[in-house]
């Protein structure tokens, strides 16, 4: 499973790697309402938390679900001008006009996100001009709860009044803590920025790409750009560009704007001490690795010492090419290592890789 982007022909101009403010404000977002997606952020949120206003955090409720269930592609409007070549604006007001770009069709498309309604890759008609995906769009929000019934009631009958709203929400929480969280994150993010800038030009697209993150890889013979990540999906630069945007408050999340008619986007968690998460397919090795219980029983003798594979097949009482086998599977999954003592070679498991199998998961699935 994966997103591709297909970049052929894509020159290196239209590359960029640009912060966005207000994509950092909507990653904000979602650490205040999912702290548990970011316990390295567990500081700043409760610090934030304990001093918001109780009013600006029953307006943030009112719309939570376009940061907390999905990140919802309205804090992304430079993808979806016309033409695939704008960037994020340098401050959040010149974001927010750029919101104001977008046609109401646009707007809505990407505030429903979150009731999964809509086809997300190709073109096809919209809420506002179908009757039947109207009824739809209602039934899937009161699914969701009351809150986002009575949205999405406001955002079909009048999407100027919704989008005004949000710019003001978001003018509200830049004033109550966001500015000054951009204030000191904004740096950090402007060098990660030049860094990769630096990359692009002096190694190349693929040595960029392979910097934002293990789960991003180049094709460049097929001209295919493939981020790993729990879902399917597909788009394609055309005569556009493609956008790298950096986010400090992101981590684990590497998320790609596939929207069908919206410059492709990849947003990725700043270099730092984060761990690097195994692919969805060496995640899922590692899982099915454990799910045999002679590779679990394996284990339990492995964690403890190191042992031959004769050892290992007199303890079980199998013989010795059944125990080679399943430490073949345990040694693919990255979960025992290998090393010759003399005429021996011993196995011993990776505690390390067990001990972050837990956590490979969440962020794995997060991603």
């Amino acid at each position: 499973m994966s997103v591709a982007i297909d970049i052929a022909g894509l020159p290196p101009e239209r590359v960029s790697v640009v912060p966005s403010p207000l994509a950092e404000l909507g990653m904000a977002l979602h650490a205040l309402s999912e702290p548990g997606h970011h316990p390295q952020l567990q500081g700043w949120v409760t610090a934030v938390s304990t001093r918001l206003d109780p009013g600006l955090a029953d307006r943030l409720c009112e719309a939570d679900f376009l940061w907390r269930t999905t990140f919802s592609d309205v804090f992304a409007p430079f993808a979806g001008i016309p033409g695939g070549r704008a960037q994020p604006g340098a401050t959040l007001a010149e974001e927010l006009d750029q919101l104001d770009l977008l046609t109401d069709e646009q707007f809505v498309h990407a505030a429903l996100e979150f009731t999964c309604q809509l086809r997300y890759d190709i073109a096809e008609p919209g809420p506002l001009d179908d009757p039947v995906l109207r009824r739809r769009s209602l039934e899937l929000a009161a699914a969701r709860g009351a809150v986002q019934e009575r949205f999405t009631l406001r955002l079909l009958d009048d999407p100027p009044a919704v989008r005004a709203w949000f710019r003001q929400l978001m003018l509200d929480c830049d004033e109550a803590f966001f500015a000054d969280t951009w204030a000191r994150l904004q740096p950090q993010l402007a060098a990660d920025a030049r860094h990769k800038t630096e990359l692009l030009r002096h190694k190349g697209l693929g040595e960029a790409l392979a910097s934002l993150s293990g789960a991003v890889s180049l094709d460049e013979e097929a001209g295919l750009i493939t981020v790993d990540k729990l879902l399917v999906g597909r788009t394609a630069i055309g005569d556009g560009g493609l956008v790298l945007v950096p986010t400090s408050l992101g981590w684990p999340h590497v998320m790609v704007l596939h929207r069908y008619g919206w410059q492709p986007t990849i947003t990725y968690p700043v270099s730092g001490s984060h761990p690097q998460v195994p692919s969805v397919e060496q995640l899922t090795r590692r899982l099915e690795a454990l799910a045999h219980p002679v590779r679990m029983r394996l284990c339990r003798h492995l964690a403890r010492s190191q042992h031959t594979t004769s050892e290992l097949a007199d303890a079980h009482g199998m013989s010795a090419p059944e125990i080679s086998r399943h430490l073949a599977v345990l040694k693919k999954a990255g979960l025992i290592t290998s090393g010759r003592r003399g005429r021996y070679v011993q196995h011993q498991l990776d505690l390390s890789a067990v001990a972050r199998l837990g956590s490979d998961f969440i962020e794995g699935v997060l991603r």
